[in-house]
């Protein structure tokens, strides 16, 4: 089964964890592993192509959005029944691969939504509420109202994965799929997946905070009355 599915990791200097996240893929028998680097300054890229997977990389950083795009776009060059998109720095467990993607392979479902806050007691209060405000402007902008409109730990079908265009290179990214969703009248659901808050992941500097956030309600906003 697992060679009809593969994995997309985009990444943006993730050097000191690419590497473990490929290996724990593999080990829960995912052997079709896509890994975009986004214009990284460090080795994350030459670290990725070192593990025989398929490594992509961008000239610049171009955004997560951008870089799960190019990802998905060479998932579907691989022929798969369904493409799984996961972060590069470890805080998604790949053990939720397999309930992720099971909704399509039921064929019950064109996408499946991962939800951190279905599983809210792992995830730090502050987070909480930062995700529910971003809920809420997915829904008043999109007219969707899901619990994690920001996971990036989500399932397309293959139909699902060559119909979506956001036309979103930036954080806005996993907001648009929401309104790609409503859009195309795709079927949907969300299933709990676990993060794993490592002390690698809760210091990155690059991470979806604050500042990001309103930035990327900025774009959400602008891209619509402009």
């Amino acid at each position: 089964m697992s060679e009809k599915i593969a994995i997309v990791i985009p990444v943006y200097n993730e050097a000191g964890a690419i590497g473990d996240v490929i290996e724990d893929v593999r080990a829960h028998g995912y052997t079709s592993i896509v890994v975009v680097d986004d214009g990284s300054d460090d080795d994350s890229f030459y670290i990725a192509a070192a593990y025989d997977v398929v490594a992509l990389r961008h000239k610049i950083n171009r955004g997560k959005g951008a870089a799960v795009k190019t990802g998905i776009m060479a998932a579907n060059l691989l022929d798969v029944d369904v493409v799984v998109t996961m972060d590069g720095d470890g805080q998604h467990d790949p053990a939720d691969i397999a309930p992720l993607i099971q909704p399509i392979l039921d064929n019950t479902s064109d996408v499946v939504l991962g939800s951190r806050l279905l599983n809210k007691e792992e995830m730090p209060f502050v987070k909480v509420i930062a995700n529910s405000f971003g809920n809420f402007f997915t829904w008043l902008l999109y007219g969707i109202l899901v619990s994690d409109s920001q996971s990036g730990y989500r399932a397309y079908s293959r139909y699902a994965a060559l119909i979506i265009d956001t036309k979103a290179d930036k954080y806005e990214y996993d907001s648009k799929v929401i309104r790609e969703i409503k859009n195309n009248r795709l079927r949907y659901t969300e299933v709990p997946v676990q993060t794993l808050y490592t002390e690698y992941s809760m210091q990155k500097k690059n991470k979806q905070g604050f500042v990001n956030g309103l930035i990327t309600l900025y774009r959400m906003v602008w891209k619509m009355i402009a």
